[in-house]
């Protein structure tokens, strides 16, 4: 047990290296769908590269959602219209007219409208045939129907076939074998204009009129319940297609019907999965997928960022964001095909790029694209779309942290989106009427949720304790609290520390290093001389020297505790620990020469005389920390120069840079001869700009 535990002491990082990436796998392999992938790839309107393929089984011919589409449309602009009869309404309006026959007949009388019929003296036999005359002409117009005018008159004539409902019967009817209210009252009036003197049938129809209502009505919830039982009962097929039959031969040009026999076969086969022996072997497929792609990314990692695949809490934040990738596609995968689009896939290399250099980013979005990609149809799309966008999403932007770029970002991964969907649609439809051009509200969309990136990466930055570029920027502003204070505090080694900035990010840039750590780094590399300023020459100002006053140990022992009181400084200012560095390394293990040489020469014999005089290290262990020992060590001895010319400077840095090499600073350093060649032409460049140096030609 004690071995055990001892083993798992000493390899803690490589075991949580592999447990994280095996738990990585485990949820990848969890969230994949158990179902088989079509292993064919077809596009519409280009030939069939495959051999002959024949029906393995029976299958129907799936509608494609663009018929079935139409088909839904069709009903609904043609629904067949629903129309109820009230029965009640001939009853309503007889007993109506019967109501008001009696008053308005004696009024009429009284006002001598009717003054023939009084000279007859016969008013009771008129009396009845006129009340019986309304009452027939009422029964004979409800009896071909007065119908209710539709809400939306334009609409009505859309409808297909008119249905009238009788009680528990159902006719079908033409729309215009109905009275409208206005013919109806046209129709009372000719009826009785023939039949009866002027006097006569104007009252009656003015009282037949009044009495009018619809009896023939709009029935709404019949109408909707039928166009719904319609909608529902429309098939999803078309015909067969048997076992063995052939859908499709090499060279064959992929038509409409070939291709609806494609599709459909592709959907039969992937939603079909029986048995133990079906299930398991997709499901050691699927690990061995995951497997092969988490093992590259452990490979790349290995090979080129061992420092990254070292640190856990960078490869838990770079593992937890390829998680997060494939979760959202598994979740917004679960609702509908085309909302994948929605995904903003271009923001993980965008806050891979935050963090790490640009290979490492789209290195991760390649494999996190092709895990999804397994998972979601149309693989060829999604992963040419999403591998297009994250190329470009870290191509493009070069400054994130400025907030108008932020929204230009945005916009041109949403163009990137749309022409390499358009370019590729065309391709597989061979029509620009084909296109499918919902998507592009998608991408819009997409483009505009790209924008999370900035929150992202403040939000993971704090979590992982990780440094991004807009932290780097931000820290590096000379009006930063620590910095003002170095100014003020020692303003010589403020100004040293400037031109080492300057130095460090040219030389950085050169050499494909990251100019903006090294520069940041720069500035608070000699952050720790503000405990003690007046020691360290670059702010003497008076002309007095306090190492005299102190021996050859005290002078050394304050000049190498600067590099221990700036430590304690950043950590108080909560400096990144990626910053601290610079401040631990840019001595190295370097001896302070000047006070070692002075106390040899008092005390030749003590053999442990170099270790008070030599900085505790440890050495630069990064291209960008190597650059700034080299750039702070080249600076501070160019101050001493005396007339300084090409020739001096030109000793100067392959001198003290010669040295450091041979003294072995730069072999934790990924750094080459052939950058540190480059790295020494920048600096004379650089140093001779700085002091005016010019070129003596002859008279």
């Amino acid at each position: 047990m004690r071995k055990l535990l001892l083993i798992i002491q000493n390899y803690q990082t490589q075991i949580s290296t592999a447990l994280l990436f095996l738990g990585a796998m485990i949820i990848v392999v969890y969230l994949s769908p158990r179902e088989a992938k079509f292993k064919y790839e077809f596009q519409k309107a280009k030939p069939w590269q495959h051999e002959n393929l024949l029906a393995p089984f029976d299958f129907a011919i799936q509608k494609s959602e663009t018929e079935i589409a139409k088909e839904k449309r069709d009903l609904s602009e043609q629904k067949t219209l629903f129309l109820k009869f009230k029965e009640e309404a001939e009853a309503l309006a007889l007993s109506k007219y019967e109501g008001e026959f009696e008053p308005a007949w004696e009024q009429a009388l009284k006002a001598g409208r009717f003054s023939f019929i009084l000279e007859e003296g016969d008013t009771s036999f008129w009396h009845d045939n006129m009340l019986e005359a309304g009452k027939s002409t009422l029964i004979t117009v409800f009896k071909k129907g007065v119908l209710q005018p539709l809400e939306d008159e334009p609409l009505a004539q859309s409808y297909g076939e008119v249905l009238l409902l009788r009680g528990q019967v159902t006719e079908q009817v033409e729309w215009a074998q109905f009275y409208s209210i206005n013919e109806a009252d046209h129709a009372v009036r000719e009826r009785l204009k023939d039949r009866y003197p002027a006097a006569v049938s104007s009252f009656l129809a003015a009282r037949v009129a009044s009495s009018l209502r619809y009896n023939i009505v709009f029935d709404k919830e019949t109408t909707e319940k039928y166009l719904e039982n319609q909608l529902n009962n429309i098939l999803a097929t078309r015909g067969m297609v048997e076992e063995g039959e052939l859908i499709i031969a090499k060279g064959n040009l992929v038509d409409q019907d070939r291709f609806n026999k494609l599709k459909s076969l592709q959907e039969v086969y992937e939603g079909s999965l029986s048995g133990d022996d079906s299930y398991f072997g997709l499901l050691s497929g699927q690990i061995l997928l995951a497997g092969i792609l988490f093992f590259a990314l452990f490979a790349y990692l290995r090979q080129f960022e061992r420092l990254v695949l070292e640190d856990i809490s960078r490869l838990t934040f770079i593992l937890l964001n390829i998680l997060i990738m494939v979760l959202a596609a598994y979740f917004i995968g679960r609702f509908q095909e085309e909302y994948i689009f929605l995904v903003p896939f271009a923001i993980l290399p965008m806050v891979m790029r935050s963090f790490f250099d640009i290979r490492l980013a789209l290195f991760v979005h390649t494999v996190t694209i092709l895990i999804i990609g397994f998972q979601v149809p149309n693989s060829f799309q999604f992963v040419f779309l999403q591998f297009i966008a994250g190329v470009f999403s870290v191509l493009l932007v070069n400054n994130l942290y400025k907030r108008r770029d932020l929204f230009i970002t945005a916009g041109k991964i949403t163009g990137v989106y749309a022409i390499s969907y358009f370019s590729l649609a065309i391709l597989q439809e061979g029509s620009i009427w084909e296109i499918n051009y919902r998507v592009f509200s998608f991408f819009m969309v997409n483009g505009l949720l790209t924008l999370v990136s900035f929150p992202l990466i403040y939000f993971q930055e704090r979590l992982f304790g990780l440094v991004s570029e807009i932290s780097l920027l931000e820290l590096s502003d000379t009006n930063n609290p620590l910095l003002r204070e170095l100014a003020e505090t020692a303003p010589g080694t403020f100004q040293h520390v400037l031109q080492v900035a300057n130095l460090t990010e040219n030389a950085c840039l050169a050499i494909g290093g990251n100019a903006l750590l090294a520069r940041t780094g720069a500035l608070y590399h000699d952050i720790g001389k503000m405990q003690s300023p007046m020691y360290f020459i670059e702010n003497q100002s008076t002309g007095i020297n306090p190492h005299d006053e102190l021996s050859f140990e005290e002078s050394a022992e304050i000049i190498i505790g600067h590099v221990s009181a700036g430590i304690t400084m950043a950590k108080q200012h909560r400096l990144p620990d990626i910053l601290i560095d610079f401040i631990r390394t840019h001595h190295g293990t370097s001896t302070v020469m000047y006070f070692y040489r002075q106390y040899i020469k008092d005390f030749p014999s003590d053999e442990k005389a170099l270790d008070k005089f030599t900085y505790p290290g440890p050495k630069p262990f990064s291209k960008e920390t190597a650059v700034l020992m080299m750039a702070d060590t080249v600076e501070a001895a160019s101050r001493s120069i005396s007339n300084p010319d090409h020739d001096k400077i030109d000793q100067l840095v392959e001198r003290l840079i010669d040295s450091q090499i041979q003294s072995g600073q730069f072999e934790n350093a990924p750094i080459t001869l052939r950058e540190i060649r480059t790295v020494k032409k920048i600096f004379k460049k650089m140093l001779m700009n700085i002091y005016h140096v010019r070129i003596k030609y002859p008279d």
